[in-house]
């Protein structure tokens, strides 16, 4: 796609902070919406390949619904080009593929506000990679001080409510911190994108594949879907559409708009993702070690971002963006 010019929809203050708060309200509802999404498919009780299936499902779907974009805005189906394919298929591996193994299962054995915030360390660990991986991306002081805090905020959120003893899931708080970290691995992978390459497109292919290999995966383990109904349905296209309308935009401002300009919007997912989860699942979450981790994480966040004139990483990032990291969490 060709940038626009100055002045263009993307680009105006008012326009730039609704997409951006739009794309981060609509990570954050991922947390709750996976886990209602368990409720309605009798998964609660169903062992990991079942999971898989779902999270195939929802990537498969999201990937289409990303393609039929792509398909919108340049008139035609664009096929991922040759030297832009090896690293299609890496983040489809590694961005969709490995980072929802850990997400999907790791949500299921921890609640959605804990999700919410663990998930968000993904860009502590992008801001690490990128400094042995990355030229031009060496750690700062400030950079140093967000991951600390950060750090200190995934310590916090996992403290036994009303008690100073740690309270940690390895299946659960420990697969989402691998989750994270995974999707990190897949922004550095970003980076390597061929600058040519059409970056709603490349995430729609890689989407669809990374979904296809989990769907792959989840049935030849057993898993499947124990019962399906309309609203499930309706809950696993939300998912869906989540993935495919939140990293359009986010692309898009990325496209027309410095990437730090854009990323320190980024904090707005933990809160998002704690708030609606405490009001959907009805999970509490104003407790005082929750409201602690959430500000430390969100801290981290913006001292990360926040490093001067020189542009720091997104911390949501899909395939092609700019050099991360477009979004690269779902998140979720």
């Amino acid at each position: 796609m060709q940038n626009q010019a100055p002045g263009t929809f993307f680009t105006k203050k008012r326009n730039i902070i609704l997409c951006a708060v739009i794309c981060t309200l609509l990570w954050g509802s991922a947390f709750p919406s996976v886990k209602i999404g368990y409720q309605l498919f009798d998964m609660e009780q169903s062992g990991a390949f079942s999971k898989l299936v779902f999270a195939g499902y929802r990537f498969s779907i999201a990937g289409v619904m990303t393609l039929l974009i792509s398909i919108v805005l340049n008139k035609k189906l664009l096929f991922p080009k040759k030297n832009a394919l090896p690293c299609m298929v890496s983040l489809a591996g590694v961005q969709t593929f490995l980072q929802y193994i850990f997400y999907y299962i790791g949500l299921a054995n921890t609640t959605g506000v804990k999700g919410a915030i663990l998930s968000s360390t993904n860009v502590i660990f992008v801001v690490l990679l990128a400094h042995f991986f990355c030229k031009g991306e060496k750690i700062t002081p400030k950079k140093l001080l967000g991951c600390i805090v950060g750090f200190a905020g995934v310590m916090l959120v996992n403290l036994s409510s009303g008690s100073l003893e740690l309270s940690f899931s390895l299946l659960g708080d420990g697969f989402l911190v691998l989750s994270a970290l995974f999707f990190a691995i897949g922004s550095i992978i970003s980076k390597r994108i061929p600058a040519d390459a059409d970056s709603v497109s490349l995430t729609g292919w890689q989407l669809l594949a990374g979904g296809l290999l989990l769907l792959l995966v989840g049935y030849l383990g057993g898993g499947a879907l124990p019962q399906v109904t309309p609203s499930g349905i309706l809950i696993l296209l939300y998912s869906a559409f989540i993935s495919a309308a939140a990293f359009t935009l986010w692309l898009f401002l990325l496209r027309d708009n410095p990437a730090g300009k854009v990323s320190i919007y980024s904090f707005l997912t933990p809160i998002f993702g704690t708030v609606l989860s405490g009001i959907f699942l009805r999970e509490t979450f104003l407790t005082w070690n929750n409201a602690l981790a959430l500000l430390c994480v969100c801290l981290g966040i913006y001292f990360v971002n926040s490093t001067g004139k020189k542009a720091a990483l997104p911390a949501k990032e899909e395939p092609g963006a700019h050099p991360e990291s477009a979004p690269k969490g779902e998140q979720q």
